[in-house]
């Protein structure tokens, strides 16, 4: 079901009548595969959003639909497996010339070693 909110979009609520008046329903009138729908619409969206760079974000939030998130992200990350490659590359060449500076503290020579060594791990 979260999948099928990406493809096709998030769930068309049905409506009801009453008193002559069409109206969506509520969450709680809905019926138990429309109220799961319902809910990965949401789980989608926030899912999504959270796994994206601050800059993919800011552009993206305003959306609601997590389709209209997904082809806006697809669309915002093309050639990002090149741009990867080459932080990469940037990122093994600063870890192979990295050394101690001079008047450089032990602590802060083990800052800069770890974090040159988690940024390769992630």
């Amino acid at each position: 079901m979260i999948l099928e909110s990406i493809e096709n979009g998030p769930l068309i609520w049905p409506t009801i009548e009453e008193n002559g008046v069409t109206r969506p329903r509520k969450y709680s009138e809905l019926s138990a595969t429309d109220a799961i729908q319902a809910d990965c619409d949401v789980k989608v969206t926030n899912t999504t959003l959270q796994g994206l760079p601050p800059e993919v974000y800011a552009l993206v939030s305003n959306h609601r639909i997590a389709k209209e998130h997904w082809e806006r992200i697809k669309l915002l990350m093309q050639g990002t497996s090149f741009t990867t490659q080459e932080r990469e590359c940037k990122l093994y060449d600063e870890f192979d010339n990295f050394a101690y500076k001079k008047g450089e503290t032990l602590r802060d020579f083990y800052l800069n070693f770890t974090g040159y060594y988690n940024d390769m791990n992630i």
